[in-house]
């Protein structure tokens, strides 16, 4: 018994380096002297350089440490770094491995005779997420653990859309005339669109109404926020404790990050490239370093958090207390602080802009206006019936009304109505959703098939588009960064 206690043991130490999927600095070092710094380091390990080389990493069973790391052996022999060798052996033992494509294209790596023993004792990161179809040579079988490889025909999370088979949305005829005849904001776009109607994450090209496929989920997501490099989803769904992190190219999840409890919303700090995760049934919030996809820190709040909200300058966490009716902020650079804004019932939406705190009640149909460091309120307005979503646009706040279907501009530097747009879909608007870098913003509906689309700049509704998915939560992305499957 005991030896098998050691066996175990020793092969737990063997492997126990590839499951931190850290680059040695010294490697780092040598990488960023030849590639000027440009070469991406995913979190798992994988490394793509400036023309989209990609090197795999293998971990000795222990790293040496010499005075200098330095390249021992090259294969071709005697190249440098920058000449990208098909394997990269250093002194320290660790190993590169250049992805290449043999005869008939099939990813794999260089098969050397003899393979060099540092290769074939080394491993690959447990945790990677080998590009799919990679063919591994027979002499060097032992670096792949127990990695899973998907083959080229593997459609990872991609299924196709069940949305059709439950939905026979009811589609209103527009009565105002589309301004324009194509969004080209929405040109090479994808939107991502999770709805009550399916577990699914549905899929539309541009400005398709219907989806083109669907990336399957256990359960019908909470939320989805794109990280800071637009390059993953990030996902929390009913019933599980997991927030599951989407590579967008390979349609896979790469990352499952587990939490105490179950998380709810996500807010990504695309600054110090972070996330914060809401869990009200722990009255936590949760940090996720989004470079690492590690979990970083709890936070433990007043209250079941929920409506969180991030300023601009990545100081100050917003959140509402759906018990108390309280609103609170946790002070980010002071050591999470958290004080009391003031009590306002049923809160939709908080935002925060000109030093001033704008919060929304659903039932009251009110806007309260609260100046950030007295803490007094400077003001309460009507706004349209539901009140159910709100952003800031430059010096605007765009207001939407549930029910109502209409949509009411602020000027927050004097924090007076400039506008109010009818929505034409008579159905019930749910979520404000920009493009990112314009002044568009897709006012969607959880009613009827439709969207419509909002120029904030001059404050008119330019088409209305069909779309027969009801919108729960959507996320707008660049195609380039989407996957490469037709």
């Amino acid at each position: 018994m005991r030896k098998f206690f050691l066996i175990v043991l020793s092969l737990f130490l063997f492997y126990m380096p590839a499951y931190a999927a850290k680059i040695p600095a010294e490697v780092k070092k040598i990488l960023d002297e030849s590639f000027y710094g440009k070469e991406e380091i995913r979190f798992d390990g994988l490394i793509t350089l400036p023309d989209s080389t990609v090197y795999l990493p293998l971990y000795p069973a222990r790293i040496k440490k010499p005075e200098s790391v330095v390249i021992k052996q090259t294969y071709p022999v005697n190249k440098k770094l920058k000449d990208l060798p098909e394997i990269v052996i250093f002194n320290n033992d660790f190993v590169l491995m250049k992805v290449i494509k043999d005869k008939d294209g099939n990813r794999t790596f260089a098969n050397p005779n003899p393979m060099p023993i540092e290769v074939k004792t080394g491993l690959l990161p447990q945790d990677l997420l080998v590009p799919k179809g990679l063919i591994v040579p027979e002499s060097m079988k032992t670096v792949i653990g127990s990695l899973k490889i998907q083959t080229k025909e593997d459609p990872g999370l991609r299924v196709k859309s069940d949305i059709t088979e439950h939905l026979n949305p009811v589609v209103i005829k527009s009565y105002n005339k589309n301004l324009v005849k194509e969004v080209s904001e929405l040109k090479n776009k994808n939107l991502y669109i999770a709805t009550c109607y399916s577990k699914n994450i549905q899929v539309v090209e541009g400005e398709n109404s219907t989806p083109k496929y669907a990336l399957t989920q256990k359960s019908i997501p909470i939320d989805m926020k794109l990280s800071y490099d637009s390059k993953y989803l990030l996902v929390t769904v009913y019933n599980s404790n997991y927030v599951d992190v989407i590579s967008l190219k390979d349609e896979q999840i790469i990352k499952r990050i587990e939490l105490q409890s179950q998380p709810e919303e996500i807010i990504v700090d695309n600054y110090e490239k972070k996330a914060y995760v809401s869990s009200p049934s722990d009255s936590s919030i949760y940090v996720i370093d989004l470079k690492t996809m590690l979990l970083k820190q709890k936070i433990k709040v007043n209250g079941m958090c929920e409506r969180l909200y991030l300023t601009d300058d990545s100081t100050k966490l917003f959140y509402h207390d759906k018990n108390t009716g309280i609103i609170w902020v946790i002070d980010i650079y002071d050591d999470y602080k958290i004080s009391e804004i003031g009590t306002f019932p049923n809160v939709s939406k908080i935002v925060f802009t000109q030093n001033k705190v704008y919060m929304l009640s659903r039932t009251q149909n009110k806007l309260a206006i609260v100046d950030y460091v007295t803490k007094g309120l400077l003001q309460e307005l009507d706004v349209p019936k539901t009140p159910i979503d709100m952003i800031v646009h430059k010096n605007n706040l765009v207001i939407l009304g549930g029910s109502a279907n209409e949509v009411m501009i602020l000027d927050t530097k004097d924090d007076v109505v400039i506008s109010r747009i009818s929505l034409n879909t008579n159905g019930f608007a749910t979520t404000l959703t920009p493009v990112k870098n314009t002044d568009i913003v897709l006012v969607t509906d959880t009613k009827v098939g439709k969207y419509c689309v909002l120029n904030v700049s001059k404050k008119l509704i330019t088409k209305t588009n069909n779309l027969f998915i009801p919108v729960s939560r959507m996320v707008i992305i660049d195609k380039k960064y989407g996957s490469n499957n037709k």
